[in-house]
Parts: C-alpha cells; structure tokens; sequence
C-alpha cells in the first residue's frame, strides 16, 4: 500500500519533468498555435478533474446531510477560490506572454517569476492527489485506489505540456537547456511535496474529506480561469486551445469513470 501511496504522488512529477525534459530535443520556441493547444488541453484536464474526482465525492461524502449535501462542497470551494486569490496578490509571479509581474513588487529575475506562476497553480494539484489518497488509506471514505490513480495519470498528463510550456520560452529567452530543463522540473516540485504534507496530516485531512476535496477543485478552477482560459484564447485561430480543452476534459472524464 504504501508503495501505490509513493508511486501515486510521483506520477504528476514525473509528467512535468517529462515535459519539461522536451527543451533537451526539440527547438528553442513553442509556435504559439502549439503553446495554445497544450494550455487548452491541460484546462480540461483540471476541470474534469475538478468534478468528477473531487466535488462529486465531496458530495458523496455528505450523502448524510440529504438535500444539504452540497454545502461543504461549495464552502470547500469557495475556500480554494479564496485561498488561490490571497496567493495570487502575495507572490510575485509572472505569467507566459505577459510582460509584467503579479504581486508585490520583486527584484526577481524574469525566469524565477515565471516557475512561481506555474508552481503556484501546481499547489492544488498536489494537495487534490494528497486528499484523495488520505481518503483511500483511512479505508472508510469511499475512494478506490484506481480512483486516487486515475487522478494521478490526470494531473501527469496535463503536467507534460505544462512542463514544456515553462522551459521552452525559458530556452528561448537565452536561458541554457540544463538550466531551463531545471526551473520547469522545479516547478512540478511542490506537488509531492504538497502531496505527501497532506498524507501525513490523514488523522485530520479524512474528518474533513468532503472539505478539502473541494477545496483542491476551487483552487484549481482558479487558476484555468485566471490563467490557462486567457492564455488558450489570447491571439487568431483561438479555437484551437476550445477544441483540446474540450479533449482534456474527455480524457480526464474517461480515466475517472473507467479506473474510478
């Protein structure tokens, strides 16, 4: 069991140094249309994430409540939303193809600013895999340990893209590859991290299941539409980004349903 638990937390790692790995074979720069497609891809996955892996269990979880089960899934919610706003205003981060800085103001250098973009919303990703393992070793929250992987494969997958869209424009700025592989790696680094703090905090994570789970998907939904939708859209040919969101959404709502 706990090595399942251990490979489980890894998987989303091992997506973006996979992706982010992509700076060693390919060219210097993303064409945009490409960029855009990923970015709307790893939208999907988020979203469908976000519902079929973590509020639809939140709201089994308080099946008891009756007709009110759906409170603690919302105040969850609205508390990922919250908490990923108060981070946004607290760290300085850039995002891809902006030119200026969110935040405090920061003497940070440009590729410093953009792997804390990307480690920012790479914070909920690890908490939602760390939730959702707590609850399948408590043994009594109704997660299946392919459930809690189908979420891992997921998150690894739209980690790929996510991983190659922060080290190449990195590459291209000047950056070497060793070094731009490097910041995209790192900002995949707080998921096992963030994964593991939650496993380790099960005897209180499992109490308030329903709670944190939706918490994991408020948060994440905050940064698709903060971040990933703009970025999917900006420039011609947006559709592009609809289409592979609305893929990403289908991939992620099949690995549920089938492995959950």
């Amino acid at each position: 069991m706990q090595t399942e638990v251990f490979q489980g937390i890894l998987i989303p790692f091992l997506g973006t140094t996979l992706g982010s790995a992509c700076v060693l074979f390919m060219k210097n720069r993303l064409n945009q249309m490409v960029q855009r497609a990923l970015t709307g891809f790893a939208a999907g996955v988020m979203v469908a994430a976000s519902v079929w892996s973590l509020l639809i269990p939140a709201m089994e979880q308080s099946e008891p409540m009756g007709k009110l089960s759906f409170l603690p899934a919302a105040a969850g919610f609205w508390l990922g939303v919250l908490f990923l706003l108060m981070l946004d205003r607290a760290v300085p981060h850039l995002h891809m193809n902006s030119s200026k800085a969110e935040g405090p103001k920061s003497s940070l250098q440009k590729q410093v600013l953009l792997v804390l973009a990307v480690t920012l919303h790479n914070l909920p990703e690890g908490m939602a895999v760390g939730v959702v393992y707590a609850g399948w070793l408590s043994g009594d929250a109704g997660i299946t340990a392919t459930g809690a992987l189908a979420l891992s494969l997921g998150i690894a997958i739209q980690n790929f893209p996510e991983g190659a869209i922060i080290s190449m424009p990195l590459r291209a700025e000047g950056v070497s590859k060793g070094k731009a592989f490097l910041y995209g790696t790192l900002s995949g680094a707080v998921e096992p991290v963030g994964a593991a703090l939650t496993i380790l905090a099960a005897g209180f994570v499992v109490p308030l299941l329903p709670y944190l789970l939706s918490f994991a998907a408020g948060a994440m939904v905050y940064v698709v539409v903060e971040e990933l939708i703009p970025e999917m859209s900006e420039g011609k040919h947006s559709n592009v980004g609809t289409v592979l969101f609305a893929a990403g959404f289908t991939v992620m709502m099949a690995l549920d349903v089938a492995l959950g």
